[in-house]
């Protein structure tokens, strides 16, 4: 990944402490923002900042009234072709494989519908790739699948949005997606199942034979909260870069190698991983973790809902974080590009080039103080 330039946050021990010393925080921010950043040994172009679409266009909330959040169907095709549309690097999916050992594109661990009255739950695992595609809108015009529903927060609501379109696999996805946009194959596995290392390697490597025979010249990488698909995949394949997903101890996990930036490093140094994927509060509520793991080579990249908020995206731009995992794709895709034109470039020691981020004093106090709030909730 590319040298970002800029202040770093990571001199704070708190981020939830700027409220009581916004004037010292914006005189040490303003310090970093005059010297800019010096590659004259590095590559001659600007840091590059990474914003990944979630679930494509973005996850859908269906219980929420704000509808961005169910635009599109998430993990579909028209959901991933709309947020080509948009300035992102990548797009974000989660792959599992069927009981007839076809890698799909689903989030959920279960299924969930309607049977004569019923809701009926069933392991997407435990379903062929045929009886996965019986739910929900079919591909065949004026054929009707089964009722497609979601459990959230023990409720059942229908999955209902603007643009509905049917389920995916990860061939599929290859093919029909546009070239240029980069896949985030977060290799999904259910948290509270004990996964046999056999079981574990087949599954892999079903899915990379489908990455290996469609990549071509597409951007891939892969990411699991799962600590041992990490590893294995990492022992698997040297093709494609391979992150840890972690909370940031925002959650506890009986396995402790989930339970904080800190396990999160370790277990990356070890397994020799590319990086790290956190929740974002993880970060602001210990940001002098930013710089450790980029001292240890390793890229950091972060997901949550703050990531919606454009001001929580710009502070971690200037600490150095390489990108954002967003729902809100043209939002942030927009407040990025006007972070990349705040920026002056000039020459450099022996040539090289000096980049500067022009945020004032004034800017930057209000936006830590603006995480700030926003952490405590």
């Amino acid at each position: 990944m590319a040298v970002k330039a800029a202040m770093h946050v990571t001199d704070v021990s708190h981020l939830d402490q700027v409220n009581d010393s916004a004037a010292s925080l914006s005189s040490l921010y303003a310090t970093r923002l005059t010297n800019g950043l010096d590659v004259s040994n590095g590559p001659k172009s600007l840091p590059k900042f990474m914003v990944v679409g979630h679930r494509g266009h973005g996850m859908n909330l269906l219980q929420s009234t704000d509808k961005r959040m169910k635009a599109y169907k998430e993990n579909s095709i028209t959901s991933f072709n709309n947020a080509a549309n948009h300035a992102l690097d990548y797009i974000e999916f989660d792959v599992q494989v069927t009981k007839d050992n076809i890698p799909i594109i689903f989030h959920d661990n279960f299924i969930v519908s309607a049977e004569n009255g019923k809701v009926v739950e069933k392991r997407v695992t435990d379903l062929t790739v045929d009886e996965f595609f019986s739910y929900g809108p079919q591909r065949t015009s004026g054929q009707v699948g089964k009722s497609l529903l979601r459990q959230i927060n023990g409720n059942i609501v229908g999955w209902d949005v603007e643009v509905d379109d049917h389920s995916c696999t990860l061939e599929e996805a290859f093919q029909k997606v546009n070239p240029g946009l980069g896949f985030n194959i977060e290799l999904k596995f259910d948290d509270y199942v004990v996964y046999e290392e056999e079981y574990l390697i087949h599954v892999l490597q079903v899915i990379l034979k489908v990455v290996y025979e469609n990549a071509q010249e597409r951007p891939v990488l892969f990411s699991t909260f799962q600590p041992d698909v990490a590893l294995l995949m990492k022992k698997l394949q040297h093709t494609y870069p391979v992150y840890f997903l972690t909370n940031g101890g925002n959650e506890i996990y009986d396995d402790v190698r989930r339970n904080s930036l800190e396990e999160a490093k370790k277990l990356a140094i070890g397994g020799g991983l590319d990086g790290i994927v956190s929740e974002v509060k993880g970060i602001f509520r210990n940001p002098s973790v930013v710089r450790e793991i980029k001292e240890s080579n390793l890229s950091l990249l972060t997901y949550g809902k703050l990531n919606n908020v454009p001001e929580a995206v710009h502070v971690q731009y200037l600490m150095g974080v390489e990108g954002v995992i967003v729902d809100l794709v043209q939002e942030i895709t927009s407040a990025v590009k006007a972070y990349n034109s705040n920026k002056t470039v000039t020459e450099g020691e022996e040539g090289g080039l000096k980049v500067m981020d022009n945020t004032s004093k004034i800017e930057l106090s209000f936006l830590l103080s603006l995480v700030s709030q926003l952490v405590q909730h």
